[in-house]
Protein backbone atom coordinates (compact mmCIF):
# COMPACT_ATOMS: atom_id res chain seq x y z
CA UNK A 1 0.00 0.00 0.00
CA UNK A 2 1.12 3.39 -1.11
CA UNK A 3 0.68 6.50 0.97
CA UNK A 4 -0.44 8.98 -0.78
CA UNK A 5 1.25 12.45 -0.40
CA UNK A 6 -0.77 15.78 0.08
CA UNK A 7 -1.00 18.18 -2.70
CA UNK A 8 0.88 21.99 -3.04
CA UNK A 9 -2.46 23.44 -2.14
CA UNK A 10 -3.45 21.84 1.01
CA UNK A 11 0.57 21.98 2.37
CA UNK A 12 0.22 26.27 1.39
CA UNK A 13 -3.04 26.35 3.04
CA UNK A 14 -1.97 24.61 6.00
CA UNK A 15 1.43 26.53 6.24
CA UNK A 16 -1.17 30.11 6.30
CA UNK A 17 -3.61 28.47 9.14
CA UNK A 18 -0.47 27.64 10.75
CA UNK A 19 1.08 31.21 10.79
CA UNK A 20 -2.19 32.76 11.23
CA UNK A 21 -2.46 30.52 14.23
CA UNK A 22 1.02 31.60 15.51
CA UNK A 23 0.53 35.13 14.80
CA UNK A 24 -2.73 35.01 16.85
CA UNK A 25 -0.99 33.10 19.59
CA UNK A 26 1.74 36.33 19.90
CA UNK A 27 -0.78 38.88 19.81
CA UNK A 28 -2.51 37.03 22.65
CA UNK A 29 0.01 36.86 24.48
CA UNK A 30 1.22 40.27 23.83
CA UNK A 31 -2.34 41.37 25.23
CA UNK A 32 -1.54 38.91 28.38
CA UNK A 33 1.56 40.71 28.79
CA UNK A 34 0.16 44.31 28.74
CA UNK A 35 -2.67 43.38 30.97
CA UNK A 36 -0.95 41.64 33.71
CA UNK A 37 2.37 43.90 33.31
CA UNK A 38 2.82 44.73 36.96
CA UNK A 39 3.04 41.12 38.02
CA UNK A 40 5.17 39.79 34.95
CA UNK A 41 7.58 42.57 35.29
CA UNK A 42 10.04 40.86 37.03
CA UNK A 43 9.63 37.89 34.72
CA UNK A 44 10.04 39.44 31.35
CA UNK A 45 13.18 38.26 30.57
CA UNK A 46 13.12 34.94 31.48
CA UNK A 47 10.10 34.56 29.98
CA UNK A 48 11.76 36.38 26.60
CA UNK A 49 14.38 33.12 27.12
CA UNK A 50 12.00 30.49 27.87
CA UNK A 51 9.70 31.60 24.95
CA UNK A 52 12.55 31.97 22.37
CA UNK A 53 14.13 28.92 23.44
CA UNK A 54 11.01 27.33 22.46
CA UNK A 55 10.07 28.20 19.62
CA UNK A 56 13.29 28.04 17.83
CA UNK A 57 12.89 24.21 18.78
CA UNK A 58 9.99 23.85 17.22
CA UNK A 59 11.12 25.45 14.11
CA UNK A 60 13.82 23.48 13.96
CA UNK A 61 12.06 20.21 14.58
CA UNK A 62 9.15 21.22 12.12
CA UNK A 63 11.45 22.01 9.73
CA UNK A 64 13.51 19.12 10.13
CA UNK A 65 10.65 16.73 9.77
CA UNK A 66 9.11 18.70 6.73
CA UNK A 67 12.24 18.37 4.84
CA UNK A 68 12.92 14.58 5.92
CA UNK A 69 9.40 13.98 4.28
CA UNK A 70 10.55 15.74 1.34
CA UNK A 71 7.10 18.21 2.12
CA UNK A 72 8.21 21.59 0.14
CA UNK A 73 5.84 24.15 1.13
CA UNK A 74 5.34 27.59 -0.49
CA UNK A 75 8.29 29.80 -1.16
CA UNK A 76 7.33 32.32 0.98
CA UNK A 77 6.88 29.93 4.00
CA UNK A 78 11.13 29.21 3.64
CA UNK A 79 11.47 33.48 3.74
CA UNK A 80 8.83 33.68 6.55
CA UNK A 81 11.30 30.62 8.39
CA UNK A 82 14.67 31.98 8.00
CA UNK A 83 13.25 35.87 9.04
CA UNK A 84 11.96 34.16 12.16
CA UNK A 85 15.43 33.10 12.68
CA UNK A 86 17.14 36.78 12.16
CA UNK A 87 14.48 38.01 14.27
CA UNK A 88 15.03 36.26 16.71
CA UNK A 89 18.47 36.51 16.84
CA UNK A 90 17.88 40.51 16.68
CA UNK A 91 16.35 40.11 20.19
CA UNK A 92 18.50 37.38 21.43
CA UNK A 93 21.41 40.36 20.87
CA UNK A 94 19.20 43.26 21.67
CA UNK A 95 18.20 41.95 25.41
CA UNK A 96 21.97 40.53 25.89
CA UNK A 97 22.95 44.04 25.22
CA UNK A 98 20.49 45.85 27.50
CA UNK A 99 21.66 43.41 30.23
CA UNK A 100 25.28 44.61 29.24
CA UNK A 101 24.33 48.30 29.47
CA UNK A 102 22.91 48.13 33.01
Amino acid sequence: MRALLPSSRYIAERARAELLGSVGAGVLGAGLALLFREALATLAVPLLVVGGVVHALAMYQKHHLDAFKGMAGPRWAQWAYWTCWLLLLALAGYVWWSGVRT
